[in-house]
């Protein structure tokens, strides 16, 4: 579909310091693509996912409780990402990319593109 990238290998790491890999696609692939996310802090009040909760009232969508948004930052990264890189992906995130009084890094995946 556009505006979707196709997935080969995806590596994790989740805010706990677990990495996990994922195999979709027996491919490697030269320069990865660092999917980092960022979302509010659930004590946040969100009012742009209040907003869209509406808009899909209003559009007739039904069942939908709850909308948070948040951020997903692409970084495209030389090499290999080690563990050391992970971690210091982990530090940018969390010191630069997100504000940590009113967000959390909920996921940094490591997606191998062509």
């Amino acid at each position: 579909s556009p505006g979707f990238r196709q997935r080969a290998n995806v590596r994790t790491l989740m805010p706990a310091g677990a990495i996990g890999l994922q195999q979709s696609s027996p491919r490697r692939f030269t320069m990865p693509l660092v999917v980092i996310e960022v979302m509010p802090k659930a004590e946040i009040l969100d009012p742009q996912g209040k907003a869209i909760i509406a808009s899909l009232a209003r559009s007739g969508y039904e069942g939908i409780t709850e909308v948070r948004m948040g951020k997903r930052f692409e970084l495209t990264v030389d090499g290999d990402v080690d563990r050391a890189r992970l971690e210091q992906l982990q530090e940018i995130a969390e010191e630069t990319l997100a504000n940590s009084v009113i967000e959390d890094v909920v996921g940094i995946h490591v997606v191998d593109q062509p």
